[in-house]
């Protein structure tokens, strides 16, 4: 398998499309959002990435991809089931002799799947929710680190864990495999070969207030509108933190228009500083990360992935 992670505006699909195209590859997402249907701008789906023409060619063909529009708004997809899916998609993929392709930004999931992480389902713990309810996001996140030190725990970086709902989300689940060490499933880890997609830290910030200003004129507040109007929760859409979270705090009046954007893009800028800080993470926990210059021409990019690919 091959695998192409990197930061939020880093272009990680159109390199992973083109790649696929050029050696009969399948993508694999590894976005937590990218799960939810009709949640298109706000997630950056960016679908159109996925028809692509390669060198030589006047037709342009589609990329298949998995793992995207697989879920109702509103539900709480995880990683005990991003996991499974994972497998299953794989399997499929490796089944008709096509090259699976991980891509994404999420690095709990990206990392859950290559070590083969053993997790178990857990359930709503409604009094531990309670409980917490009114505190902090800084008093949750204290009480997660040291739930994660008593269970020697890896996952809910502060990369996934951004809202109140998610860190609470994240302390039942500590929570509950602190009470009860039952035995859990067990997914094999998967052989890949990583590709980092390298982007300097101002051009990244400038691609990103760029992009966030152009999903707001394609639609995006509409889009959030049109899910609370189908009457999904506002606290449901809060969930999802970053352009949900914010778009949806300006729809229902906590937020200015001016005030939304500012603190939406200040969030989005937070948001890739904490995914390189895991991809950082990962590289001290013994993966080998190979970085790839973002603003290399797209078939140089493709040459230097191909290179090491056939390197194994």
């Amino acid at each position: 398998m091959i695998t192409i992670l990197g930061p939020t505006a880093s272009g990680k699909t159109p390199i992973a499309a083109h790649l696929a195209a050029t050696i009969g590859g399948e993508i694999i997402s590894a976005d937590s959002r990218q799960v939810y249907r009709r949640m298109d701008i706000g997630t950056g789906k960016d679908l159109a990435d996925y028809v692509v023409r390669r060198e030589g060619e006047k037709e342009r063909r589609k990329v298949p991809y998995h793992l995207i529009d697989i879920c109702e708004p509103g539900t709480k997809y995880n990683l005990f089931e991003y996991q499974q899916d994972f497998f299953d998609a794989y399997q499929d993929i490796q089944s008709r002799g096509a090259v699976p392709i991980l891509c994404g930004g999420t690095g709990l999931y990206i990392e859950a799947v290559l070590k083969g992480y053993q997790l178990s389902p857990v359930p709503q713990n409604q009094a531990l929710r309670d409980s917490l309810e009114g505190k902090s996001l800084e008093e949750l996140t204290t009480m997660l680190t040291d739930l994660k030190a008593r269970n020697g725990s890896n996952m809910h970086n502060t990369t996934d864990v951004d809202s109140c709902q998610r860190a609470i989300r994240a302390i039942e689940i500590e929570t509950y495999n602190l009470e009860h060490p039952t035995p859990r499933r067990e997914l094999p880890p998967v052989d890949s070969i990583i590709i980092g997609v390298d982007i300097d830290r101002e051009l990244r910030r400038e691609k990103i207030t760029r992009r966030l200003k152009a999903r707001l004129e394609d639609g995006m507040v509409d889009e959030v509108k049109a899910l609370l109007d189908e009457g999904i929760p506002a606290d449901d859409l809060i969930y999802y933190g970053l352009e949900y979270k914010f778009v949806t705090e300006y729809l229902v009046g906590k937020l200015s228009y001016d005030e939304m954007f500012t603190r939406l893009e200040i969030a989005i800028h937070q948001f890739a500083k904490r995914q390189m800080t895991w991809f950082r993470g990962m590289e001290r926990r013994g993966f080998k990360i190979n970085w790839i210059d973002a603003t290399l021409p797209m078939e140089e990019k493709i040459s230097q992935i191909l290179q090491l690919y056939h390197q194994l």
